[in-house]
């Protein structure tokens, strides 16, 4: 994904009012920034989540059924069913990162517990104000996308202690992954990743739930969605961008879109882009480490998790 950012404003997942903010990606994780609309119902998904406010008041909870919970900040293991209430927390940022990245394996590795854990006012108290400096200043084309993306990665690094996980990936799962990502718009079936990655689909599908923590569907799924956006923030109407992305037409996009994140795409409708031009440089690649594989079938990720859920 190309580190640039797209407006966002529609209809609030709640039904409350427009979420209007912005959408900025990178190659393993992608932001949400702007200010709430409304109530997102429970959900849950791939990608880890972390979600905070300027200030203190962002809530969750993991059902329906519990009461609500106030934080300075939270975050989401992958498959965690959660709803989120960011309306007193304006604006608000929720950062995604993929748990099969070098990031993501060191967010788990660092609250290994699963369920919805609280960050502290500490944990947050540079790199937080820092992109939502970072965000303005884009807005009032002082900043760039560049180096919106790069104060959340910051972000994650604060939440990680700053360290990164030594184990590498299953050079298999990497080419896997990159052929998922080279082919969103076609049909992606068990039997044809597996043989990308040269295994059996059977020692496939095991490997992969090993490796990155989720199964092969969900993930795929994920990296539908975030194509999807991309390409709405490029400008593509919902219907291309529902057939880029492998989905049958925009009325698929839309159900699976309400059942994953609790609203339909039109919430997130992309109005403007953050300038691409000079910024902070992002900090290097550290995501999808390539190269000799150190231990081939360890975990990309210390704990099962259970799943993210978006803002």
């Amino acid at each position: 994904m190309t580190e640039t950012g797209g407006r966002l404003e529609g209809a609030g997942s709640g039904g409350d009012g427009p979420h209007v903010g912005h959408f900025v990606p990178w190659d393993g994780g992608c932001l949400l920034i702007g200010h709430a609309g409304g109530i997102v119902p429970v959900h849950a998904h791939y990608a880890m989540q972390i979600g905070f406010g300027a200030a203190p008041g962002i809530r969750f909870r993991a059902s329906e059924r519990d009461a609500w919970t106030a934080y300075v900040g939270a975050i989401i293991p992958s498959r965690q069913p959660h709803a989120m209430d960011a309306t007193a927390a304006a604006p608000n940022a929720v950062v995604f990162v993929e748990p099969e990245t070098r990031e993501g394996r060191a967010l788990a590795a660092r609250h290994p517990t699963g369920g919805i854990a609280p960050v502290s006012e500490y944990e947050l108290a540079k790199a937080g104000p820092a992109l939502f400096a970072a965000w303005q200043e884009a807005r009032r084309a002082q900043g760039s996308a560049a180096a919106v993306a790069a104060a959340a990665r910051r972000v994650v690094r604060a939440l990680t202690g700053g360290t990164e996980t030594l184990v590498a990936p299953d050079e298999r799962i990497v080419r896997a992954v990159d052929y998922i990502n080279a082919h969103l718009d076609a049909p992606l079936t068990l039997t044809a990743v597996a043989s990308e990655a040269c295994l059996s689909p059977s020692r496939f599908r095991h490997l992969f739930v090993e490796q990155t923590g989720t199964a092969l569907r969900p993930y795929i799924l994920w990296r539908r969605f975030v194509r999807v956006w991309e390409l709405l923030m490029g400008g593509a109407s919902l219907s291309t961008a529902a057939h880029a992305a492998g989905f049958a037409d925009a009325a698929h996009l839309t159900r699976t879109s309400r059942r994953m994140f609790g609203f339909p795409p039109s919430a997130m409708r992309m109005v403007g882009t953050l300038p691409s031009g000079p910024g902070a440089a992002a900090p290097p690649p550290a995501t999808r480490p390539a190269g000799p594989v150190s231990a081939p079938g360890q975990p990309l990720r210390s704990s099962p998790g259970g799943s993210a859920g978006i803002s």
